[in-house]
């Protein structure tokens, strides 16, 4: 229809349109109001540069609205916004610190690569060329418009494909400084195409280290972590032990469901007195309204689109037929075939009479009496004549149509178009043509063709969930509780270890950042609060508490293990990273000694040292696979020792290799010094942008006022 013409010519009307429900569950305005005022906060610095409240919102509103447009969850996106307002910041920091602007001329010539523009085909004209000016003057009409609320939400998208703009502008002018020589580039030649055969011992850690075993300790952590201070950067985090009591219903509950659907089914509910029942009932929608956990749902379905218990029954049953009760996933149902009929497609044209305050009014000043005047002049006249219907194609405020013939194309019964719409087309025959009004305005429908299609089916279905009984919840608040005090002002251990013995569902997500939405592992309506509540300023290590879950009688207990502050990450935190990387550095020092201590001077005397056995392998700097293994260490010393010549002990990725070289060849690979320089250059820029803004990120003054802010609030 005339929206669907608008969302594919209007990317940033579609955001406009969704960002009014949106913004409003950003954070509580009543609280935000009460800690600000009339003045917005300010969440964190950028070297300085504030980022408000209002940066936030932009940008969380944008991420939401795009997973949204995508099917995704909508939630858990504020890390993911404040990471992207972060480098926004940095980006014009440094955009302007070159000396570099952006003009509104600039804008407009260069939003055609944009992606939000330049992904959408409706955007430029049959030769290629970008609707630039057409653009531009829709949103001039939207400016004068007197919609404020979606202008402004067109201001916020803009400054998104402004940083956006910026970021492109910014990298080109530095990676043009990013330059291949031709040493360089001879370098990488010789390297891909030389080869070296050799022998080695290998002395695997996962062997050594089951007859010889070390144990890393938190200094060793600790040591590791000073050495690489920005690798291991954190913010504010928590360590958080969690178990979850679901509320799963039980044997007896699930019977209890399936004699009340039957019960419906042969007998009917007390408000009938046994007279009318599922069979019976004269009125289908009304006792599934009355009696049903889901609505009514008046459409037709095709075969696939109907319950898997019944999809193979109805194109022979009769109308009238039931089913059930069967099982649905954690449903019973009985399902009654009302009616079944073939899906017609419908060509179909339309011009659409808008007037001023409908949803696709745009800049339309008519009123609606005025536009249903001249909806009717117009129905009138094509009906008496339809060859006269694209005399009239100048006042249709669907453009995108309008451009067609007034062709809306081929549509179905499941085509996502308004109601009145679909069924007009749905009720009427070839070569019908009426006025209908829908909330978009005045419509003039002319149907041109009709074709048969699948066979369709209408049914209602009664459906009960099933779910657990109060008993059943009961049961599980007493599970919850009676291990809560078990574990209450015990250590982390004691907590894991109930848990574990207890068969309980354990989690224990070792780094919870304030803003990251949802808990691995436990993915419920509860996680945010649960964040927050470890996140608490009073909170303190040791805590416990218990959550119910909304809608389904969960419960969670809760136990904060660790609280780190903003700054280098907690050593035991990040344990399980490091303990593999640490426990093979003390490995290999092991072997190393070893090896060393015995000065053994020929591979034989190794491979008895460790009882191994000697091994040959071909390899090559740019590609330095060694037994199924990647070792680029092992290559580069292969290249360094000299022939015949018994290396060091090499710390490799899977072992310590000491080896000897037999020989180095050159084996001629194709390509000449142009190619490799120019797939050098191009590798270096493609990387460049997201290494520089690492780079700026890292080395930036960032201050992150959030969590403050959120428990301010949270105390008002």
């Amino acid at each position: 229809m005339a929206v669907l013409g608008e969302i594919r010519n209007r990317p940033w009307l579609l955001m406009g349109i969704i960002a009014v429900a949106m913004l409003a569950f950003v954070v509580n305005p009543d609280s935000l109001a009460k800690l600000f005022g009339a003045k917005p906060g300010v969440y964190g610095k950028v070297n300085g540069d504030e980022i408000t409240k209002e940066d936030y919102d932009n940008q969380l509103f944008i991420l939401q609205q795009q997973a949204e447009q995508q099917g995704q969850p909508s939630k858990g996106l504020e890390e993911q916004a404040w990471q992207m307002v972060v480098q926004s910041k940095l980006i014009e920091q440094q955009f302007e610190k070159m000396g570099l602007s952006l003009t509104d001329e600039m804008f407009w010539n260069q939003l055609q690569f944009d992606p939000m523009f330049a992904q959408n085909k409706e955007n430029f004209d049959a030769k290629g060329n970008f609707k630039g000016q057409e653009i531009k003057k829709q949103i001039e009409d939207l400016r004068t418009s007197g919609n404020a609320e979606m202008y402004n939400n067109w201001l916020k998208t803009k400054k998104s494909i402004e940083y956006r703009m910026m970021a492109r502008q910014l990298f080109a002018n530095i990676s043009t400084g990013i330059t291949v020589s031709k040493k360089e580039a001879e370098q990488m030649m010789k390297q891909k195409d030389q080869l070296a055969d050799i022998d080695f011992i290998k002395v695997d850690y996962n062997e050594f280290g089951a007859k010889n075993p070390v144990k890393v300790t938190s200094q060793d952590i600790t040591d590791y972590i000073k050495k690489h201070p920005i690798m291991f950067k954190r913010d504010a985090s928590r360590n958080i032990g969690v178990v979850l009591f679901p509320a799963q219903p039980s044997a007896e509950d699930e019977a209890q469901v399936q004699a009340e659907i039957s019960k419906l089914y042969t007998q009917g509910s007390e408000l009938t007195d046994g007279k009318e029942n599922f069979q019976n009932t004269p009125n289908d929608s009304m006792f599934v309204s009355l009696n049903s956990d889901m609505p009514y749902n008046a459409q037709y379905f095709s075969t696939d689109q109907l319950p898997l218990a019944i999809k193979d029954k109805v194109s022979a049953a009769a109308v009238g037929t039931t089913f059930g009760p069967y099982k649905e996933q954690n449903f019973y149902v009985v399902s009654k075939l009302l009616d079944k009929k073939p899906s017609d497609s419908t060509l179909s044209r339309h011009i659409l009479v808008t007037y001023k305050g409908n949803q696709a009014a745009g800049a339309e000043t008519r009123t609606k009496e005025a536009a249903k005047k001249l909806a009717d002049s117009i129905g009138a006249a094509v009906k008496a004549d339809p060859s006269k219907f694209t005399e009239f194609l100048k006042y249709s405020s669907d453009p995108n149509s309008a451009a067609q013939g007034g062709s809306v194309g081929w549509t179905t019964p499941a085509t996502p178009f308004v109601p009145e719409y679909l069924s007009f087309l749905a009720n009427n025959g070839k070569g019908a043509t009426a006025v209908v009004e829908t909330q978009f305005g005045y419509h003039i429908i002319n149907i041109e063709d009709k074709k048969s299609g699948a066979m369709t089916y209408k049914v209602a279905n009664l459906v009960k969930t099933i779910k657990p009984s109060d008993k059943t919840e009961n049961d599980v608040y007493t599970n919850a509780t009676k291990f809560i005090q078990q574990v209450q002002g015990k250590s982390f251990n004691d907590f894991s270890n109930v848990a574990k013995k207890s068969n309980y569902q354990f989690f224990n997500p070792k780094e919870v950042g304030r803003f990251q939405g949802q808990i691995q592992g436990l993915g419920t309506d509860k996680d945010e609060e649960i964040i927050a509540w470890a996140f608490d300023k009073k909170r303190e290590k040791g805590d416990t508490d218990i959550f119910t879950v909304d809608g389904t009688g969960d419960r969670i207990v809760a136990f904060v293990n660790g609280i780190q502050e903003a700054g280098t990450a907690d050593p035991e935190a990040v344990r399980d990273q490091l303990e593999p990387i640490i426990k093979n550095k003390l490995l290999a020092k092991k072997i190393t000694e070893k090896i060393t201590a015995a000065k053994a001077t020929t591979l034989d005397q190794v491979a008895k040292l460790f009882g191994s056995t000697k091994q040959s392998a071909q390899v090559n700097m740019l590609s330095p696979q060694i037994g199924g293994a990647m070792e680029p260490r092992v290559a580069g010393a292969a290249f360094g020792v000299a022939k015949g010549k018994l290396s060091n002990p090499v710390e490799g990725m899977t072992g310590v290799y000491v080896l000897v070289k037999k020989s180095e060849t050159l084996n001629k690979q194709p390509g000449d010094i142009k190619q490799v320089t120019q797939a050098i250059a191009s590798q270096n820029s493609q990387q460049f942008g997201q290494a520089l803004l690492k780079s700026l990120q890292d080395n930036a003054n960032i201050k992150d006022y959030r969590i403050e802010v959120y428990n301010q609030a949270a105390q008002q």
